[in-house]
């Protein structure tokens, strides 16, 4: 999409939408491609009504979820010039703009979503999300996206070797790419809406995903076998454009980096409950779930992946970082 149509299309949404926050003096508008009631949308939904309320209406927030002003990669442009204010985005979109989102998508890089908390709570994930502004955005906070695990219609994968040869659908992302070479099975990318069709007509033997994602999507399905290898556990982040910040006043802007930050622990309770819901229906319908692996060989093999997408001094120390972190 040319710039010009990314605009008509967020500014006509936005027309569409005025009846809902017209009380407010400004209205920010922010991006979701998840639907309506997932996590994050819900998340940046409380986020607005604490900032509606803290500010005493003078700032709100409006959710354009469903990807309603288009995908990750059109509404990242939208965000950068202002048309949209704020977005809740994938990391891996970022992977070639902000270079130190590579880090924490990176494979096996956290030990648990414990971890992962533990540094994103603290001085590294405030140094991630400052990385944001030199490109136009604002980094305000990091939700979850759950951990990501592989399942297949084929056989158990229980190590390693039982992924050779397998087709394996992962995201347009060369560190995924490299990741499933280096695992020894196929990479194939593709739209995640042609998952379901492709594993069952044998064009692909399998995917990854989270449990929220493999439940709705109805992929356990045709995919029966789950390995809980959590091979990804990758945050996602809401920024806010730097056009649309530059806009607000010292106090307001303190007002949404706080708003921003509170949501946080609601999104992780919701994200947490939907997680167990997810599992608990998978179970039910039948699923193979294996849980009994030894993870070491898996992450022994990501050594190439590390070396060819950690290259710089800055990489390499926030790895070392995150890695020492208990």
């Amino acid at each position: 999409m040319t710039f010009m149509k990314i605009a008509k299309t967020a500014l006509l949404a936005s027309v569409m939408m005025t009846g809902a926050a017209t009380a407010c003096e400004t209205t920010l508008r922010s991006s979701d491609t998840h639907p309506d009631g997932y996590p994050t949308v819900e998340a940046v939904k409380a986020m607005g009504k604490l900032l509606e309320e803290r500010t005493g209406g003078k700032l709100c927030v409006e959710v354009f979820h469903s990807a309603q002003l288009g995908q990750e990669k059109d509404t990242i442009e939208q965000t950068k010039f202002g048309v949209i204010d704020m977005n809740r985005v994938s990391m891996g979109p970022f992977n070639n703009l902000v270079e130190e989102t590579k880090v924490v998508s990176l494979p096996y890089i956290f030990r648990s979503t414990g971890h992962m908390h533990k540094v994103m709570d603290g001085p590294i994930g405030e140094e991630i999300l400052k990385a944001f502004e030199p490109h136009g955005y604002v980094g305000l906070a990091f939700y979850d996206g759950g951990s990501r695990s592989f399942y297949n219609a084929k056989k158990p994968v229980e190590s390693i070797d039982d992924l050779k040869g397998m087709k394996v659908r992962v995201m347009q992302s060369d560190i995924f790419v490299d990741m499933m070479s280096a695992l020894g099975a196929n990479a194939t990318p593709m739209p995640y809406g042609e998952v379901y069709s492709s594993i069952q007509t044998g064009v692909i033997d399998g995917a990854e995903n989270n449990w929220p994602s493999y439940e709705s999507s109805g992929h356990f399905e045709v995919a029966g076998y789950y390995t809980l290898d959590e091979h990804l556990i990758v945050p996602e982040v809401l920024v806010m454009s730097k056009a649309s910040w530059d806009k607000l006043s010292a106090e307001d802007q303190a007002a949404v980096r706080q708003a921003a930050k509170d949501s946080v622990p609601l999104m992780r309770e919701m994200w947490a409950a939907r997680e167990k819901a997810s599992e608990e229906k998978v179970r039910a319908a039948g699923a193979k779930i294996i849980t009994d692996i030894d993870k070491q060989p898996f992450i022994d093999a990501m050594k190439p992946v590390y070396e060819k997408h950690v290259t710089s001094d800055k990489l390499k120390d926030l790895v070392a970082r995150i890695q020492a972190t208990e």
